[in-house]
């Protein structure tokens, strides 16, 4: 298994423009995010960077080494920012949003269900729970 890295920084390009700063990660094709000010488009870099870094992570793709700064060359309207990110908060921010399911049940037990107050997210996470035999995520 491969040992996942806490913390990454990759060079990004900020491009500047009339209508705001658009930015790419030269390692990463298809990393792209844009933002209006300098302090937003680094917000979305990191966020862009996190995602992109742990979709990988997810696929089993080989993560390429950051290019060296002093090798990337940008034009007069752009500019190299380095963009770091911490991965732990982020993974597990992920591996615990909310995912919508949908599901069918007879009306019936709709009608019974919704006359009693029921949390069908509560109800769902406590079967699968004792289906599953796991108390939380590490168990």
């Amino acid at each position: 298994m491969i040992k996942l890295k806490d913390r990454y920084i990759y060079p990004s390009i900020f491009d500047y423009a009339d209508d705001g700063i658009s930015v790419e990660f030269p390692d990463l094709p298809g990393c792209l995010t844009c933002g209006n000010t300098e302090e937003e488009a680094l917000r979305m870099a990191k966020e862009a960077l996190a995602l992109q870094l742990y979709g990988m992570e997810q696929e089993g793709e080989t993560i390429p080494d950051p290019t060296q700064v002093k090798l990337l060359r940008v034009e007069d309207n752009q500019a190299v920012v380095l963009v770091e990110v911490w991965m732990p908060p982020f993974r597990h921010e992920m591996e615990n949003k909310a995912v919508k399911k949908t599901l069918t049940i007879p009306k019936w037990l709709d009608d019974l269900a919704q006359e009693n107050n029921v949390n069908f997210s509560h109800i769902l996470q406590e079967a699968l729970k004792k289906y599953l035999g796991v108390k939380d995520k590490s168990s």
